[in-house]
């Protein structure tokens, strides 16, 4: 018959925790010799020393295939996206409302698209390229000063009626406001695969068509101009700025339409239901009384 195991007392088992820590009689600290403690310490340090310069090597391996001016990968960008400002979104909708009667709600939607266009004003453009219009800028070799490339300039100025600088009400006071559609950036983008055709915007009424009178494009025929393709990326153009399409709209009547502005060119697509965006930007427009 197996006898019971004797019960330790408290002050036992601190005794044996004690031995445990310093073992007096083998020289051991916690269980090893301080000899074995060096031998496993270096075997450690070792370790992660290795495991370090290994991670260090394999990061500096991707960093060095890696182009810092092109990504590697846009298959998600095959056609840019379309924006409308001033953009002012109501969940899923863009709605561009205002008041006749209210000065406040005005000056927001002016103030907006002052905002968005200091970037093109004359100073800041100042130090861009006075490119050949109708024709690709491309660049082969990092020209420009700090290895860069040149941006061509786009000012406020070419937006005529609808720039801010004859009307800086944007035509908000009144029944014929303006919006500005531009369309996102893509790397090595060519519109028209190259063909050397402009896109151009083409802006159409969904709905509440006795309620245009007329529409202007501003530049004319609301081109996109070919000097500003292709895009090089922010670190090889960091001045670049996007070129620019506004539409002044004459309101009548119940002063309220459904917008669908789209960016005309072979290789842009705007079918996809899944990107809303997508080669288009599709808004209400409307002036409350």
């Amino acid at each position: 018959m197996a006898t019971l195991k004797e019960k330790r007392t408290c002050g036992q088992r601190c005794e044996d925790f004690g031995r445990f820590v310093w073992n007096s009689d083998t020289g051991a600290m916690f269980g090893r010799t301080p000899e074995k403690w060096v031998y496993i310490s270096l075997y450690y340090v070792a370790f992660y020393v290795i495991m370090t310069g290994l991670f260090c090597l394999a990061i500096w391996t991707l960093m060095y295939t890696l182009d810092p001016y092109t990504p590697d990968y846009q298959d998600r960008l095959t056609s840019p996206g379309v924006m409308v400002w001033p953009p002012t979104y109501i969940e899923e909708d863009v709605i561009l409302s205002y008041n006749l009667s209210d000065k406040t709600s005005q000056r927001k939607m002016s103030n907006c698209l002052s905002n968005f266009l200091k970037p093109y004003n004359d100073t800041s453009q100042q130090s861009n390229h006075n490119c050949t219009r109708g024709e690709y800028f491309k660049q082969e070799k990092f020209e420009a000063p700090h290895h860069t490339k040149y941006s061509c300039r786009f000012t406020q100025s070419m937006l005529g009626r609808c720039s801010g600088l004859d009307d800086p009400t944007f035509g908000y006071n009144g029944t014929t406001p303006c919006v500005i559609i531009k369309m996102n950036r893509i790397i090595n983008f060519l519109p028209n695969n190259g063909t050397g055709m402009a896109p151009h915007l083409n802006c159409t009424i969904l709905s509440g068509h006795e309620n245009i009178d007329m529409m202007e494009y501003f530049p004319t025929n609301g081109t996109f101009d070919l000097s500003y393709f292709p895009y090089y990326g922010k670190l090889a153009q960091p001045t670049y700025v996007n070129p620019l399409v506004a539409v002044k709209f004459h309101l009548v009547k119940e002063r309220e339409a459904k917008i669908q502005c789209r960016v005309v060119a072979h290789n842009i697509a705007y079918q996809d239901s899944y990107e809303p965006y997508q080669g288009k930007v599709v808004f209400l427009i409307k002036a409350l009384k």
